[in-house]
């Protein structure tokens, strides 16, 4: 069967950002054909956790995926960093896919525990704490992109593919 998708990105949200890294590697990938899975995209969400969540959650229960994969830039990172819990409140969530299994075979691809403290935890947060609301079987990752370069734009389309083939067949 078929794996259903959701990938999102967000806008920029500094001044100096031109484009956000995360919305420009989901631009790469949506350029791309898939057999292993279906991908639809929420691309450019709005740096605002309340809003990025609703739109999310709205389109998740619509859709029903399989799984969500939530990017967001990281400027300070070098590499694709999956979050492995996002906190609220004291209150951690954490996701339910092995991440450790999913990472093994990459060596740039990197597991973070800290989501950052910003949209992107919000919004990670928000969606798997939806998920556990509802009993839902979707399964919710998210993916930190560093600043993309002509030097490291292949790699990390590369290594985002490495994980999204894998997840496709988990």
């Amino acid at each position: 069967m078929t794996k259903k998708i959701l990938l999102t990105s967000f806008t920029t949200w500094l001044p100096h950002q031109i484009t956000n890294s995360s919305d420009d590697l989901l631009e790469k990938i949506s350029q791309l054909n898939y057999t292993f899975a279906v991908l639809n995209f929420l691309r450019q969400l709005p740096v605002n956790i309340q809003l990025a969540s609703n739109i999310v959650m709205k389109k998740a229960w619509v859709l029903e995926p399989n799984l969500i994969i939530c990017c967001g830039m990281a400027e300070r990172r070098q590499h694709l960093t999956i979050e492995s819990n996002a906190t609220c409140n004291g209150r951690i969530l954490q996701t339910n896919i092995d991440l450790e299994k999913l990472v093994q075979e990459n060596e740039r691809v990197k597991i973070s525990y800290d989501a950052g403290k910003f949209v992107c935890e919000g919004l990670y947060y928000s969606v798997l704490e939806w998920i556990v609301r509802h009993q839902l079987s979707t399964s919710c990752i998210f993916i930190h992109v560093p600043i993309l370069t002509e030097q490291n734009f292949d790699l990390v389309v590369n290594d985002f593919e490495f994980i999204l083939q894998k997840l496709g067949n988990y």
